[in-house]
Order: C-alpha cells, then structure tokens, then sequence
C-alpha cells in the first residue's frame, strides 16, 4: 500500500512543478491569457492518451508505473487529461448520454462552485 502512494506522490510532485514551470514560460507569452494552463491540459492530455494506449494494448507499464504517469503526473500536471479519458471510457462504451451528462455537468458545475466559492468568501469578508 506504501509504495502505489509514493508512486502517485512522486508523479504529482513532479507534475505539479512542471505545471508551474509551464505557467511561468506561458507567462513570456501574455499574462492576459492563460497560455500556461492551456498547454498543460493539451500536453497532459497526450501524455495521458499515450498512457492508456500502453496500457491497453501493451503490458509495457506496471501497476506502479501507470500509477506514477497517470495519477501521479498527469494528475499532478492536469485534471483535464483524467476528464478527457473518463469521456473516452464513456464513448468507448457506446454511453453518449453519460458521456454528455458528464461533459455538461462537469463544465457548468465547475463554473458554478467556482462562482458560489467566489461569493461564500466575499460574504465571509463583509461579515
């Protein structure tokens, strides 16, 4: 149990730092857009579609392995990559209404607690 931890630990130590990383090149760009967190979703994307296909088609990564790439790394680097293969699972399976249901709920909701986060703090500051 120790060591799928410190798999995934390790892979988000160093996605998170290479998102970091990523943020601050993106930042050369334009600091008006998101430049950063938009070639970490790409990017963890691809790493991670890489990753499933190894792991569906080949026998090339361990448990411990897919762990520290996929949880750990890309997980650490994005969740948008996790998102995007829940979705192909979805597809996969000929689920397009879960899939969809999904897709809606996850973009709308994720606006809305952002906005309700946004607000509860506000009024906990003028209270």
């Amino acid at each position: 149990m120790l060591f799928p931890m410190l798999a995934v630990g390790a892979g988000g130590f160093i996605g998170s730092v290479l998102r970091y990383g990523l943020s601050l090149a993106g930042q050369r760009f334009s600091v008006t857009f998101p430049h950063g967190t938009l070639w970490a979703n790409l990017l963890g994307c691809l790493v991670l579609g890489g990753v499933a296909a190894l792991v569906s088609e080949t026998e090339i990564l361990s448990p411990s392995a897919r762990l520290f790439w996929a949880t750990g790394l890309c997980g650490g680097f994005t969740t948008m990559s996790t998102f995007m293969y829940e979705m192909s699972r979805f597809a996969q399976d000929s689920e397009y209404w879960v899939a969809s249901g999904y897709f809606a709920a996850t973009l709308a909701g994720c606006a809305l607690a952002f906005w309700a986060g946004t607000l509860a703090i506000r009024l906990l500051m003028k209270g």
